[in-house]
């Protein structure tokens, strides 16, 4: 079931979604060649806790924990953020033995819970000086994004921002990812609806008071993935490379209002 959000909880919304955003934006500026993706967790978990407020994947889908002595669930996610390294699609876990490279892509997917609401955004980064088909990649996927918050407007259906996804993808000769997908957010980090990036039924009418997630992942060559032995960590199943910028979104009186967007 779909739960529309009062205007007191957009309020909240907004105000995690602002903190998510100006989180990626910290992260963003750790990116360079010779960093680990733990060492861009550590900082950034540091950052969101200095904030006030808690890394969302951090022992998901288990209980909070410590996030300064975190006690994981071995079934959970181990990390406060996700770090999406060239060919891997979603969920990649940082680690120490994972050093980005000059012209490697990462995608750092940030979520963090304020006052018990989450605000969920992504984006993905060149390390250092990139090539010119990886760099293609990434704008084609952030117009992939724009598509799809331009066509969110109330009384639409929620298919068309899969088939405006699909559209700019596949005419810019990539292709969309299926198994993964974005989703309705609230005091839950995962709720209904499930916002499918590729054309499909036409699904729900979008209302007032609907709040999700648009997060398409574009990959370089097919659009099937495979999930390696960690659990988590999806990539492409030819190897080739994958991108994928997020945003939340509402459905407000005064039209769609992108939550996790810095003003200044």
């Amino acid at each position: 079931m779909i739960r529309l959000k009062t205007a007191e909880e957009i309020r909240l919304l907004r105000a995690s979604g602002l903190l998510a955003a100006r989180t990626l934006r910290y992260a963003g500026s750790l990116v360079e060649p010779g960093v680990s993706t733990v060492a861009i967790d550590d900082k950034v978990r540091e950052f969101i806790l200095d904030h006030g407020a808690y890394p969302s994947p951090l022992n998901y889908p288990g209980r909070p924990t410590d996030p300064r002595k975190p006690r994981i669930d071995p079934s959970c996610f181990p990390a406060s953020i996700c770090t999406s390294v060239n060919e891997v699609v979603t969920h990649g876990v940082p680690s120490g033995r994972q050093i980005l490279r000059e012209g490697d892509i990462v995608n750092l997917d940030i979520t963090v819970c304020v006052q018990g609401y989450h605000g969920d955004c992504s984006a993905t980064f060149p390390v250092g000086q990139v090539s010119d088909a990886a760099r293609q990649l990434v704008d084609s996927t952030r117009r992939c994004l724009e598509a799809g918050i331009e066509v969110a407007r109330d009384g639409a259906y929620l298919g068309d921002i899969g088939a405006a996804i699909q559209d700019i993808a596949e005419s810019e000769g990539y292709s969309v990812v299926r198994e993964y997908c974005g989703h309705g957010i609230g005091r839950k980090f995962h709720e209904e609806p499930q916002v499918l990036h590729y054309r499909d039924r036409p699904g729900p009418r979008l209302r007032k008071g609907m709040v999700f997630t648009i997060e398409p992942m574009i990959n370089e060559g097919a659009w099937k993935t495979k999930l390696l032995d960690d659990g988590w960590t999806a990539v492409t199943a030819d190897g080739k490379l994958s991108a994928q910028f997020e945003h939340t979104i509402a459905i407000t009186d005064r039209g769609t209002e992108i939550l996790t967007i810095c003003p200044d």
